[in-house]
């Protein structure tokens, strides 16, 4: 009963006029039925007396005026069905969108993005924003069918009073508890058949994602160049053929013996009412206007009994849809049970003034014990470059995402001028960061748009959108195309068009620099020219102090052409500062630094292709720190 209550306090979402306006509706329209048959049973038994009594007799004139009644009951029925359809769709978008928004809440709620990647709540979420991705089966159709389920109960309780008062009480509670005993099967079957999802939901998740993948040209170019099309058919065929295969069976275990053991209890049960009506009718103890009654009423009670399409797929599967986003609510306040409450302070103007630092930092991803970073120490000077590079897997993109507050320590702290970052609000902190992810996303809106989300704060200044462009070396590019900054950068849409790799990342680029125009003091650049050519990248890097200057910034790259220009370089291996310096005071100490300096010099040397077996000796070592000076 409970899934059945959630849908019942989302109703007053809809509007209370709404719920009480469809309320009496569907009272109406399910005493329309009755009321018709009634009119048309006391017809049947008007004919013999208006035949004998010919036009204009007074039985006559009765036979029309029920006759009128029963066409104003029947036409009132059609016209009534529509008014009702179109109500109850009002009240569905209402609902549903009350529910999306609360959904929406309830995954932008977390500070962080553990969650995101948390199995069980990922496995939650599907299930709960599925019906939102059809037009069947929603919350708010959920609640249009409760409606609809007034309509028909109160049409059998109305019947089986009929039934009674024409025939028999003992034939009225018969035909009721065959109706009842056919419901059961249909919609306790339904309920059990739907559990299926819950056992299924992972593999579903699989299914969906590989025909997006198929489907779309998220992976157009490889699937065609290494000819993946037969291996992710086959994928795909597999993983919906073990979602077919648990429905099938769980179609035969739900409803093939329950069907034959309650249609048979149901048969007899309202047989046994048909057969009690005719028998009554032989021997005189009813007329013909009751036995009509009676057996019209019989017959429609017992198609109440069937499968009701307003009402039964709507409400089971909105029921657990409703459970899964419960259970998401219970799941995220477990995660959230582990994690300090967000702060609430305001963050002063210009922080940092001294530097960030990251104090005895420990941290470990959600559902793993591997250490990434083991009490790393680390000062980024407020005003100044700081480089952090090293090994893939050494945490250095890790850094990022804790500075960012996407995630939190599970030890130590990351202070701005010694205060914990994780006291001040976290939406007010994240304005103080602009960031160009390694994985940045490429948004299917205008350029202009593109850019103007690293601040979305704060009213679009289409001036400082040029500027950011022109400093990230992407203006003349983007002004060139059809529409200049207002051109969909997909060619999914009218007009649209796509950019090359480098563009895309230096528009990534004026995203963070607009980010700085708005107001940001921190910038944090995690491979920002890994799609751009050698000579790009240079020029960038020439015009980087310029860009950046009086600015706090944290540069992570793997080119160490682009880290020999930031104030201060830190080596990380293991999760802790391994070496820190200026690139000629790393350099010349010939350590950790100096070998990765010298093996990517070595390579630069002896041309991309080169191949080697990655060892450098102490003479590549003095060559390259000859090299750097």
């Amino acid at each position: 009963m409970r899934p059945r209550l959630r849908i019942v306090r989302l109703m007053p979402s809809g509007g209370i006029g709404l719920i009480a306006f469809l309320a009496a509706l569907n009272v109406v329209l399910g005493l329309l039925p009755v009321a018709f048959v009634v009119a048309t049973s006391v017809l049947v038994g008007e004919v013999p007396a208006a035949v004998g009594g010919g036009v204009g007799s007074a039985a006559w004139d009765r036979l029309t005026a029920i006759f009128l009644l029963a066409a104003a009951a029947f036409l009132l029925t059609q016209l009534l069905t529509p008014v009702n359809n179109a109500v109850g769709q009002r009240l569905r978008r209402r609902v549903d969108s009350a529910l999306r928004d609360e959904a929406m809440a309830l995954m932008l709620r977390p500070v962080g993005i553990g969650p995101l990647e948390d199995q069980r709540t990922l496995d939650e979420l599907s299930e709960a924003v599925r019906a939102f991705d059809r037009e069947w089966g929603t919350p708010g159709q959920a609640c249009v069918g409760v409606l609809g389920l007034v309509a028909r109960y109160t049409r059998l309780l109305t019947l089986v009073v009929v039934i009674g008062l024409a025939i028999a009480w003992p034939a009225g509670l018969a035909v009721g508890a065959a109706v009842l005993a056919f419901r059961y099967g249909q919609r306790g079957g339904l309920r059990k058949y739907s559990r299926v999802w819950r056992q299924v939901v992972g593999k579903q998740r699989e299914v969906a994602y590989l025909h997006e993948v198929t489907m779309t040209d998220v992976a157009a170019k490889e699937i065609r160049v290494f000819g993946l099309s037969g291996w992710l058919a086959d994928r795909y065929v597999a993983a919906w053929e073990a979602v077919r295969d648990a429905y099938e069976r769980a179609r035969r275990r739900v409803y093939l013996r329950p069907y034959l053991v309650l249609t048979s209890l149901g048969l007899l049960l309202a047989g046994g009412a048909m057969v009690h009506a005719a028998q009554l009718a032989a021997t005189g103890r009813v007329g013909l206007t009751a036995l009509a009654l009676g057996v019209q009423a019989v017959a429609l009670a017992i198609a109440l009994g069937g499968y009701y399409p307003e009402a039964d797929t709507s409400t089971q599967y909105a029921m657990l849809a409703l459970t899964a986003l419960q259970r998401l609510r219970d799941r995220l306040g477990e995660l959230d049970a582990h994690q300090p409450p967000p702060g609430r302070a305001p963050v002063p103007a210009g922080t940092p003034t001294s530097a960030l630092t990251f104090d005895h930092v420990g941290f470990h991803y959600p559902g793993s014990d591997r250490t990434v970073l083991d009490g790393i120490e680390l000062v980024l000077a407020a005003g100044r470059c700081t480089a952090v590079v090293g090994v893939n897997g050494a945490g250095k993109t890790t850094l990022v995402k804790l500075l960012a507050r996407l995630y939190e320590p599970t030890s130590g702290a990351v202070r701005a001028d010694g205060v914990d970052i994780a006291e001040f609000d976290p939406v007010r902190w994240r304005r103080q960061v602009g960031v160009i992810f390694q994985d940045f996303v490429r948004y299917e809106l205008t350029a202009a748009e593109n850019i103007a989300l690293g601040a979305p704060h704060v009213p679009v200044d289409r001036d400082a959108v040029l500027r950011a462009a022109e400093r990230a070396g992407i203006a003349e590019a983007l002004l060139a195309l059809p529409d200049g900054l207002d051109t969909p950068l997909s060619r999914a849409y009218p007009g649209g068009t796509d950019l090359s790799g480098g563009q895309w990342q230096r528009v990534a680029i004026a995203r963070a620099l607009y980010a700085l125009a708005a107001g940001a003091t921190v910038l944090v650049l995690d491979e920002p020219t890994a799609a751009l050519d050698v000579r790009a990248e240079v020029a960038f890097f020439d015009r980087f102090v310029e860009l950046t200057r009086g600015v706090t910034s944290l540069l992570i790259s793997h080119r160490f052409s682009s880290v020999r220009r930031a104030d201060h370089i830190v080596v990380v291996d293991g999760g802790r500062v391994v070496e820190r310096g200026s690139h000629d005071e790393l350099i010349a100490a010939g350590g950790h630094y100096a070998r990765l300096f010298a093996l990517q010099a070595q390579r630069f040397a002896h041309g991309l292709d080169a191949e080697g077996d990655g060892v450098v000796d102490d003479d590549a070592v003095d060559a390259t720190r000859e090299v750097s000076r």
